[in-house]
């Protein structure tokens, strides 16, 4: 049985804003996580054509690896590569799919990722037409409010952020309804639908669980992380996002053949969710 949540995030970015929002977030987190022989590999990026819907977008492949966050006792008898992941995207915005899988765990383990994106007038739509299904979790995510597993600190907190090129923020306890007010602050949401299966005998459910309180946690980073970035990415053009893109592969092959191990601890490493 596949465990499936919903989650909803509610942001001040316009949906003209956004991607290039999201793989800018992705590409500077990706380097921030990646040294000393672990890190995040791409392997492909390249144009995609949808061949159902004949939508063009960008198709990425990466490998992701992160064995020394993994428990000592797990690393002693997982046999060498088994802990690498790899993940495949298919970013054709406003609609995402993204695929986590494992080489040795092979067809018995997944995630699966679906994003779609659209303005937030503060009536929640059905976007992914589940509304029938009770076996889903539907869990808003208060990038200012809900708790992080770090202290928060004022550059990476909406909470304390300003951005100096829009002057959007401070984000305060009620800022979605507050912002729901005002004509002039751009309003978006982003759905993830995120489909976990994992069929070993006797720890499907308890890892499946982990993994979805994971993603809660995941998703909630990446995109305070993405707002508080605000000043960076603000004002860039796709073209600059290739170009930006192609750089960052050569770094990130340099930094995970010489740098150092960098990143976060494994409870609170971020994903391009």
């Amino acid at each position: 049985m596949v465990l499936t949540k919903e989650y909803r995030v509610v942001l001040p970015i316009a949906t003209g804003e956004y991607q290039v929002a999201h793989l800018w977030t992705v590409a500077e987190q990706s380097k921030r996580e990646t040294g000393g022989g672990e890190g995040v590999e791409i392997m492909k990026n390249e144009p995609y054509t949808d061949p159902e819907t004949g939508h063009t977008g960008q198709y990425t492949y990466k490998k992701i690896s992160k064995d020394s966050r993994v428990p000592a006792f797990i690393r002693m008898i997982a046999p060498e590569g088994s802990l690498d992941v790899y993940e495949e995207s298919w970013n054709t915005y406003p609609d995402y799919k993204t695929r986590i899988t494992n080489g040795y765990l092979k067809d018995s383990f997944h995630i699966t990722i679906t994003s779609r994106h659209m303005p937030y007038t503060g009536t929640v739509d059905d976007p992914f037409n589940i509304a029938d299904n009770d076996d889903v979790d539907r869990v808003v995510v208060d990038i200012a409010n809900d708790p992080t597993d770090n202290d928060a600190k004022p550059d990476n907190d909406p909470a304390t952020f300003v951005s100096t090129k829009t002057g959007r923020g401070k984000l305060g306890s009620n800022w979605i309804e507050d912002s729901l007010k005002n004509d002039k602050t751009p309003m978006m949401c982003c759905y993830k639908l995120v489909e976990v299966e994992f069929k070993v005998m006797l720890l499907q459910s308890k890892i499946e669980s982990v993994i979805q309180t994971k993603s809660r946690q995941i998703v909630n980073y990446f995109y305070r992380q993405l707002f508080c970035w605000m000043d960076d990415w603000y004002g860039l053009t796709m073209e600059d996002i290739r170009l930006l893109e192609e750089k960052t592969k050569k770094e990130l092959e340099s930094l995970k053949a010489e740098g150092q191990l960098r990143g976060m601890s494994l409870n609170d490493e971020g994903t391009s969710l």
